[in-house]
């Protein structure tokens, strides 16, 4: 495990997490994430730790208000959030991760337009 630290455009919002050296990331055909170009990494909460920002978050939910989508109020940036699919973990956006070289990152497709259907592809 190594730690790495991401956050928001602005910088407002900074976070840490612990990841391995080999990752695996969703990129979703949801409505939402197809919009925003978000690239899931599920992150387990003891792993994940809020630096600063938290008084600049925003909470947006949408049709089931179960997902807790987290933006900055300042740059827009949704750097985080906690999904529906692991509500006691972080989904953290990869493209918002200071990413060190030595990870190795595979990106798998995920059907988010039938997410009720796909949801247990989610890890």
């Amino acid at each position: 495990m190594q730690t790495c630290t991401g956050g928001c455009h602005c910088g407002k919002v900074r976070f840490e997490i612990e990841i391995p050296k080999s990752i695996t990331v969703h990129r979703c055909s949801c409505s939402i994430c197809q919009k925003s170009g978000y690239l899931h990494l599920i992150v387990p909460a003891d792993r994940f730790n809020l630096l600063c920002g938290q008084e600049s978050l925003l909470d947006y939910r949408f049709h089931t208000r179960v997902a807790r989508h987290l933006f900055c109020g300042h740059c827009g940036i949704k750097s985080f959030y906690v999904p529906r699919s692991h509500p006691d973990s972080f989904s953290v956006n990869l493209n918002c991760v200071d990413l060190p070289e030595v990870v190795e990152v595979k990106i798998k497709d995920f059907d988010g337009r039938n997410w009720s259907k796909n949801r247990g592809q989610i890890s």
